[in-house]
């Protein structure tokens, strides 16, 4: 098979390789194209990538391509992990927001809406690419945040689209070491909208283990999450990590405001990462890498991937349709949950019943994505300002105002219809 990489020239690549170098019974690649328009990234990230290869006699060859239409030419997969404006720009979208005192973060509220404007066209364009020259039945695998809102993009725009995040499979991990056992066999009831979610239940075999996970590591587990342990205990579940932007937004306003930015932090390991790809002799995934991110990222895709291509009907947590899941959102709209995984695509399981709290928030977010989604499809101030007015951590007018205009300024050099 023939796997493309769109933004292969990430420093997260050699994440992926080193589980499709592990993995490769589970997933038998002829073939790993990796596109990036960056060419210096792309020869650093691509020949680090040839070297993790050869190091484990893996008998698939890695390619390199600046076009997009040659290097997803015949693919049976596509994952796209773009960043569009790179660093530069999520610098912007983690600080303008602080202006009209809001946080700033790169896949939630403002910062997050963004991203959102500047990546939606570019998705949608590679996409196009995709359809005309990759195979017929060929999967779009996203990666690139916010994948809720990109994934709706491709699946409105009639794609073969699937979205994916890794927080579902670090939680799966985080429980298999507390209860000490295989993550295989833990199963989550994880429920919500891409970094909005919530683990309502975790399951050991026929065993419903959330509440002994509650009552016997609550400290750890708020902890982990950066939450007060009252606020599990009252809810009943894990939130994500991401629900620290909601439930504690003041607290993490200020820890920004005298903090530099993940930004900076990211472009600091990014260029000694770079400096360890160019290095002929490296050729095995360095340590650092763990402190960019993404942890399990090679992981969820081998796996996702490998059960749409086999047809293996087993259960992972995707980004796809909601089709009456959670009966509160539109049908067409984009959910996080678990889902029996088969050759046609994803299909989500039963589902807990959310709580009316939980129910409140995740309809007050979708119904931003999708004045987001169409600001990004279509442009305008006036859909920009509206979009962001309905966002829970805008929600003032005199705010929103100023916010959009932040955000235009910010992103004038990416977005052609704001200059």
């Amino acid at each position: 098979m023939k796997l493309a990489v769109v933004g292969g020239g990430s420093t997260y690549t050699p994440e992926l390789v080193d589980g499709f170098g592990r993995l490769r019974d589970q997933l038998p690649i002829d073939e790993l194209a990796l596109v990036d328009v960056d060419e210096r990234r792309l020869a650093l990230v691509g020949g680090m990538a040839q070297r993790m290869f050869a190091r484990v006699d893996h008998p698939g060859k890695v390619t390199l391509h600046r076009d997009v239409a040659a290097g997803v030419a015949d693919a049976d997969v596509v994952l796209l992990q773009l960043r569009v404006g790179g660093q530069e720009a999520r610098q912007g979208d983690e600080t303008f927001p602080h202006d009209a005192g809001v946080l700033g973060q790169e896949t939630t509220g403002p910062g997050g809406f963004a991203k959102a404007l500047r990546t939606v066209p570019v998705v949608l364009d590679v996409a196009e690419q995709v359809r005309r020259h990759a195979r017929p039945d060929a999967w779009i695998v996203d990666f690139t945040n916010p994948v809720g809102i990109v994934t709706r993009a491709l699946l409105e725009a009639g794609h073969r689209a699937v979205g994916l995040c890794n927080v579902a499979i670090g939680f799966q991990r985080r429980f298999a070491r507390l209860l000490d056992v295989d993550h295989r066999d833990v199963r989550l009831d994880h429920v919500g909208l891409n970094h909005l979610t919530w683990e309502l239940g975790v399951h050991v075999g026929e065993r419903e283990v959330l509440g002994d996970l509650l009552s016997t590591h609550l400290g750890d587990l708020a902890s982990e999450v950066e939450l007060p342990a009252d606020l599990l205990t009252m809810l009943r579940s894990v939130p994500s990590y991401y629900l620290r932007y909601y439930y504690a937004h003041d607290e993490v306003l200020r820890e920004q405001l005298r903090s530099a930015t993940r930004a900076e932090a990211v472009r600091e390991v990014e260029n000694k990462l770079l400096e360890l790809y160019a290095d002929p002799h490296v050729d095995t995934k360095p340590e650092l890498l763990e402190k960019r991110g993404g942890a399990y990222y090679s992981e969820a895709a081998v796996d996702l991937i490998a059960s749409l291509l086999s047809d293996a009907r087993d259960v992972q947590v995707v980004n796809l349709r909601n089709d009456g899941s959670l009966p509160f959102l539109p049908d067409d709209h984009v959910i996080e949950v678990p889902a029996t995984v088969t050759a046609d695509g994803p299909v989500a399981t039963e589902l807990p019943t959310l709580s009316p709290d939980l129910v409140g928030l995740v309809s007050h977010v979708a119904g931003y994505e999708r004045l987001a989604l169409d600001a990004a499809l279509h442009g305008g101030r006036d859909r920009v300002l509206h979009a962001l007015l309905a966002h829970p951590l805008v929600g003032q007018w005199d705010r929103a105002e100023k916010l959009t205009d932040l955000l235009l300024a910010s992103n004038k050099e990416h977005l052609a219809w704001a200059r």
